[in-house]
Parts: structure tokens; C-alpha cells; sequence
């Protein structure tokens, strides 16, 4: 990395919809950054909660936390690659040159967003069975 790089802290808002396919967003985020030329630090689901005001008709959202490297001069382009994204409501981010690198690997939780990621899979799965469910139940006999 350059010798201009600084650590950076960024939080992506996702949607409920697109957090359905969390390993899609997890890849999508860590193609910006790595278009970006960024390096990933950490990662993590930080919460999901209700929303204080509706965004783009959404009441609820899922934060991602994640810290990189990045050369400033990226930090624009990554800015207009998050705001230009359809799968991410809002993002914001800051320097973080003021937390030792012990701080930063304590917030790693790529496992966790893994798993999350597997669950939140499984759960779409079992919704379409029962949507589809009915249907097949519903359905006259074969005469015989």
C-alpha cells in the first residue's frame, strides 16, 4: 500500500430484502472496496434494527461494520461506487486512524456474517416451500 493509506471504519445499510442474500452483499461490498484498492481489515454484522425514518420504503435495516486500509486518494471513488449501488441503502465513512490495530482485528467477525449469511439462506428456503406448498396440496387427485 502507499504511504498515504489510513485505516477507515465504514457502515453499509442494507435493506431487509437485499439482506436476504447476505453472501451477495458481503461479495458486492468487498468488490467496491477492492476496486477501491482496499484492503479488509475486519467485518462484522454490527445490528439489526428498526429504522428511525423510512428509506426508499423500508422500515427495518441490517449494518454492516468493516474496517480497511485504503489509499485516500480511493476513498472518493468507493464514496461513489456505495452511493451508485442499488443494494446499499446508505453507507458512511470515517478515518479510524485513532484505534490501535488490536482494536480493529477484535471487531472480525467474517465467520459470524458467514453463518448469518447460511440461516438467512435456509430460512428463504423454507419460505418458498411453504408458499408453494398449498398449491401442490391443493390440487385434485388423479382419477384412477
Amino acid at each position: 500500500m502507499p504511504d498515504n493509506s489510513h485505516v477507515y471504519e465504514s457502515m453499509f445499510l442494507i435493506s431487509q430484502a437485499e439482506a436476504a442474500d447476505l453472501n451477495g452483499i458481503i461479495a458486492h461490498v468487498e468488490e467496491i472496496l477492492r476496486r477501491g484498492d482496499a484492503e479488509i481489515l475486519a467485518m462484522r454484522k454490527w445490528d439489526e434494527r428498526r429504522l428511525a425514518y423510512e428509506i426508499d420504503k423500508q422500515r427495518r435495516g441490517l449494518y454492516i461494520l468493516c474496517y480497511f486500509r485504503a489509499p485516500a486518494s480511493s476513498i472518493a471513488h468507493i464514496e461513489r461506487d456505495c452511493n451508485l449501488s442499488e443494494r446499499i441503502m446508505r453507507t458512511m465513512l470515517l478515518r479510524a486512524d485513532h484505534l490501535t490495530e488490536e482494536e480493529v482485528a477484535s471487531q472480525e467477525d467474517r465467520t459470524g456474517l458467514a453463518t448469518e449469511a447460511k440461516l438467512r439462506a435456509a430460512r428463504a428456503t423454507e419460505r418458498v416451500a411453504r408458499e408453494t406448498e398449498p398449491e401442490e396440496a391443493g390440487e385434485p387427485a388423479a382419477a384412477e
